[in-house]
């Protein structure tokens, strides 16, 4: 039998797409809790009194949070499976996200967040999972762009309701939209998620499988070139609606609004940058390309800010759909690299770089605002994609099979 060629895909079952589905939800849910905090920062700002480094801290909690347990999450789906690992963890968020809607205190509430956050990192490893198990290598980039559709579908979820939930009814009834949603995911996770098939035996594992981390430096420089990327995606979504309120005199409504347009957009984004990846039979190619591209867009941002030429919506919504297109494509790289015994972990250690890097831009670019406002602090983020450029692999690395 021959395999496939580009132009003729592997049959997908009904089954795999039906528990892509599942996953996109979960990890959906999860991020609208992630994404929560951000989207409270121009009610903590002008109405708490809280400055834009102390918004931004808090901000950062859940993904903080996330970095603690990313690659203890994927061990536990590399060992027990996908289904109860999700389960659990959205779970855990719900029960989270409840704590954070009966205290005012900010300390308490930065704890809610990160435990939440910490709760919420069980969907990321193990939805990758799910996609690399049930779909062939010449749809997984499809796939995984689908996958990744959940970061900023969860972010446009939270973007057109927090804000206009806390403006009306205060910081718990916005945060109770998590409550629902998580506890919600939870339940369905445990009927209806199915493990994807599995090596019938460790033994079976290629050799390279076993640490693939000691045979080249591939897995390390995706995971560099992906902490990179996150710069210029995490300040825009921690800093967009901020900046759209302050900057461009925008309502908080209409702000909200552009901001979950932007993250769909940015959705359906990842979904042609997969496509493109299984076509172009690469996920590195594209990767390169997306990082001089972040590099161009940031430059933009500064420019319409510095200038005011009177087209930010637009240039904003370039912005997000470009900062948000690497992390189907290096995530789908670093499950192939890493092999069966290893994505778990593999995927929770990409993930905590991305996590480490999107801790830091909340104070580090609030701080960086408040010093030299938007237009330099945009011109300075663009400096990292700028540095992800030469790290990118010249070639694709895969032993998933």
């Amino acid at each position: 039998m021959t395999a496939p060629s580009r132009l003729e895909k592997s049959a997908v079952s009904p089954r795999a797409w039906s528990m892509l589905g599942i996953g996109v939800a979960a990890q959906a849910a999860g991020t609208v809790f992630v994404s929560t905090p951000a989207f409270l920062i121009p009610l903590l700002h002008s109405e708490h009194g809280l400055s834009l480094t102390q918004a931004g801290t808090l901000a950062a909690a859940p993904t903080f949070g996330m970095v603690l347990t990313l690659v203890a999450w994927g061990a536990l789906a590399d060992r027990f499976g996908e289904k109860w690992v999700i389960s659990i963890g959205l779970a855990l968020t719900a029960f989270a996200a409840l704590a954070a809607t009966t205290t005012d205190n900010y300390a308490l509430l930065g704890s809610a967040f990160l435990l939440g956050g910490m709760a919420a990192a069980s969907t990321n490893a193990a939805s990758g999972r799910v996609v690399v198990g049930w779909f062939p290598k010449d749809r997984r980039g499809l796939a995984m762009g689908i996958r990744q559709m959940s970061q900023p579908l969860g972010v446009t979820i939270a973007s057109v309701t927090i804000p206009t939930l806390a403006a009306h009814t205060g910081i718990g009834s916005a945060v109770a939209l998590s409550v629902a949603l998580n506890g919600l995911l939870a339940l369905i996770c445990a009927v209806a998620l199915v493990n994807p098939p599995r090596p019938a035996s460790p033994a079976q594992t290629p050799p390279a499988a076993v640490n693939p981390y000691r045979s080249n430096w591939f897995l390390w420089r995706i995971h560099i070139v992906s902490a990179l990327l996150v710069f210029p995606q995490f300040t825009l979504s921690t800093f967009g609606l901020v900046w759209l309120i302050s900057e461009q005199q925008w309502d908080a409504a209409p702000a909200g609004i552009l901001i979950g347009v932007s993250q769909f957009v940015g959705a359906l984004g990842r979904i042609v940058v997969g496509m493109w990846s299984d076509h172009a039979g690469s996920r590195v190619g594209p990767l390169r390309l997306v990082s001089i591209s972040a590099v161009v867009v940031m430059l933009a941002m500064a420019a319409a800010d510095a200038t005011a030429c009177g087209i930010p919506a637009l240039i904003l919504l370039l912005a997000t759909t470009v900062s948000v297109a690497d992390n189907g494509l290096a995530f789908t790289s670093v499950a192939e690299a890493a092999g069966p015994q290893w994505q778990g972990k593999a995927l929770g250690a990409q993930n905590t770089g991305q996590f480490i890097a999107a801790s830091a831009v909340g104070p580090v670019v609030g701080a960086l605002i408040g010093l030299v406002g938007y237009p330099i602090a945009f011109a300075i983020v663009a400096a990292f994609p700028a540095a992800a450029i030469p790290l990118v692999p010249k070639r694709d690395r895969d032993i998933s099979t």
